[in-house]
């Protein structure tokens, strides 16, 4: 079946925060007692699975709810310094315009993927999930389904954190790996994603699936 909807992630998919995360690091590891973060770990821990970093950093399930939403909270402070991808809008616009549809799927706040993105570009998104847990987005995903009554086989979830694809893999959709995000694009296509894409004018391709 081909691919009808769509579904995004926004941190490292769409916007461009990773620079930020890597500068507040080891601000949120004083702040909530885990282990600070060395220049030279951070390629190693691009190509780890959320579990494994939490692991490594000695970071306890329990304190990692306080942690995000301090980090969204230093991003809507300072979003003035985050962007979409370049080619993303593009990207986005060209899939709704071959009659794709579109949805969001994020742990981000609506107020940072709104001022992030901007209220227009918005509007092209059928179904927004915004403030997911850590490891809840595939409850997220079974609710954007549900609003679109889109066929599984008909969806995937665009990604860029081995998270992503455990989430769409849970829930039965395809998953499609991008390499400009959080995590070493090799780390994702070991996954075996149904889709993967180098640059952000790839996306388009999904409509000939």
């Amino acid at each position: 079946m081909s691919i009808k909807l769509a579904i995004f992630d926004f941190d490292g998919t769409l916007a461009d925060t990773y620079p930020l995360f890597i500068e507040s690091i080891n601000d949120l590891a004083l702040h909530h007692d885990f282990r600070q973060v060395a220049p030279h770990e951070v390629d190693r821990l691009r190509a780890m699975g959320a579990r494994d970093i939490l692991r490594d950093l000695q970071l306890p399930m329990h304190r990692v709810p306080k942690v995000v939403l301090d980090f969204r909270s230093i991003m809507q402070r300072r979003l003035n310094e985050i962007r979409p991808f370049v080619g993303i809008e593009a990207g986005l616009r060209g899939l709704a315009e071959l009659g794709i549809m579109l949805a969001l799927v994020t742990s981000n706040s609506r107020a940072n993927v709104e001022a992030v993105l901007g209220h227009e570009l918005l509007t092209q998104f059928s179904a927004i999930e915004c403030g997911t847990a850590l490891f809840g987005k595939a409850h997220r995903l079974r609710k954007i389904l549900q609003a679109t009554r889109v066929e599984r086989t008909a969806a995937i979830y665009i990604g860029d954190e081995i998270r992503d694809a455990h989430a769409a893999r849970k829930i039965g959709i395809g998953f499609g790996a991008v390499a400009w995000g959080y995590t070493e694009f090799e780390a994702l296509l070991r996954l075996r994603p149904e889709a993967s894409f180098a640059v952000p004018a790839d996306l388009t391709a999904l409509a000939g699936r």
